[in-house]
């Protein structure tokens, strides 16, 4: 195993603060997930011989932060994007200018989240770190959520939260193990289904959660009323969201204390690289957290952009807002993390891959969305987690073949293509819809359904 190298600078930055980060190397690299090795597939080593000759400690530790976190990546080129989006918003630009551009300015900032949330885990060790990426690991759908829902687009926060479990189980997974079964075709390619088995049981779960309230809409006979059912449903779902949160608590414990070796992405990094150099943090603790604070308030800010502009990229555009949500919105929030999981897959790492695809779903499902409906729980907002019959159908299928096609613990690129051609299927069904997007628009379409099986069986759905 590599030695630790400490360069100059880093030692003029940290000082004592390094010997924080020292200790069991082992048991910091343990702490490293699926998604954090992901996202460093798309960093590139920083050049800090110039800097070193700054004589001035305080520029020197500023200028070697800036080269670490803002150009320490691959996708450096779109920060542009950022302040492009803030000037346009300002001059009065066409709003679909400002949603594009916000679009672009989120896919580095969410890598950079991932960074610098592994560069606090050096500081904070492997446990504290685990639970700080769990919480930051999808912190761009969680604030965009949030936002929707202060401006009270229900539709749009449900719409963003599947599109995210979709793009997660067929987009990322099928790219994965289509582009890494062409890149090893003469080889079989296998994982570990230890993994996504436990995630498939959670996934499972959430669905029967979005199922119930659902269903709940088929069991009222001519005499119940709207309102009564709405009840219902928002009752039920506020129940759910607190399982689902308790069931992500045990998730945790389970991935970070009980049976942490199922989830180590490192050990099989280990197992295929034969020279594996020791990392070590590049920025102090202090610096770090103030990083991952201000790119935080990027996010919030660009997100309000998302938000705000979104109807008008789709009356532009021509595009349905649940098309924007579903699709586009994961694709490019997303792009950095997804771009690591084919990498790894390129290189035969199929449980690093999958554990990016599956335990980002998982996240979504288990906490961001039950932690959305508490949220709008307590601003007084009605949101449930009834998604509609398309959506959950959709949810439902997307599951299933997944889990299907992870049975037998083995991947090639065939497995991969029906993944992405359901997306594709899926995606053309949202571009294709044209029904008008109202505040309970995604409620309308069980109701009306039964208002007709109801009218035309006088009651078979009356308990």
């Amino acid at each position: 195993m590599a030695g630790i190298v400490t360069e100059p600078w880093s030692v003029a930055e940290n000082g004592n603060a390094s010997m924080t980060a020292k200790g069991s190397s082992r048991e910091l690299r343990l702490g490293r997930t699926a998604h954090n090795m992901s996202s460093s597939s798309l960093r590139k080593k920083s050049d800090l011989r110039v800097i070193q000759k700054v004589p001035y400690k305080g520029l020197k530790d500023f200028l070697s932060n800036l080269q670490e976190v803002i150009l320490g990546t691959k996708l450096a080129i779109l920060f542009p994007a950022i302040p492009a989006a803030i000037i346009c918003t300002y001059c009065g630009v066409s709003q679909p200018w400002i949603f594009g551009l916000s679009l672009l300015g989120l896919t580095p900032l969410a890598e950079r989240v991932s960074f610098l949330t592994e560069q606090l885990a050096f500081y904070t060790g492997p446990t504290l770190g685990g639970l700080l990426n769990a919480t930051c690991g999808n912190a761009t759908e969680l604030i965009i959520a949030i936002l929707a829902l202060t401006n009270n687009k229900v539709a749009v926060v449900k719409y963003s939260l599947l599109g995210s479990i979709l793009s997660n189980l067929l987009l990322v997974l099928g790219t994965s193990l289509f582009c890494g079964g062409i890149a090893n075709i003469r080889r079989e390619q296998r994982f570990d289904r230890k993994q996504a088995d436990v995630n498939f049981f959670l996934l499972l779960m959430g669905f029967l959660c979005h199922l119930l309230p659902l269903l709940v809409g088929y069991l009222a006979n001519g005499k119940t009323s709207a309102a009564v059912l709405s009840d219902m449903q928002l009752n039920i779902s506020r129940g759910f969201s607190i399982v689902m949160l308790i069931s992500y608590i045990a998730y945790l414990v389970f991935q970070l204390w009980t049976h942490r070796q199922l989830f180590d992405a490192q050990d099989q990094e280990d197992e295929y690289d034969d020279d594996v150099e020791e990392e070590t943090a590049v920025i102090s603790f202090w610096s770090g957290f103030f990083w991952l604070v201000g790119m935080t308030l990027v996010i919030a800010l660009l997100s309000e952009y998302v938000v705000a502009t979104i109807e008008d990229a789709s009356d532009k555009w021509n595009l349905s807002v649940s098309f924007i949500s579903i699709i586009l919105l994961p694709i490019v929030g997303n792009a950095a993390e997804h771009a690591g999981a084919v990498i790894f897959a390129f290189k035969n790492k199929l449980d690093i891959s999958l554990g990016v695809a599956l335990g980002s779903a998982t996240q979504i499902g288990l906490f961001v969305v039950p932690l959305t409906i508490i949220v709008a729980w307590i601003l007084g907002i009605n949101m449930d987690l009834n998604f509609g019959l398309l959506e959950t159908g959709c949810l439902a299928v997307s599951i299933i073949i997944t889990a299907f096609t992870l049975q037998d613990g083995s991947s090639h690129y065939m497995k991969g293509l029906v993944l992405l051609l359901c997306y594709f299927i899926i995606a053309i069904c949202f571009f294709v819809d044209k029904l008008p997007q109202k505040q309970n628009a995604i409620h309308l379409g069980h109701q009306a359904m039964n208002n007709v099986v109801t009218a035309t069986t006088g009651g078979v759905f009356s308990s």
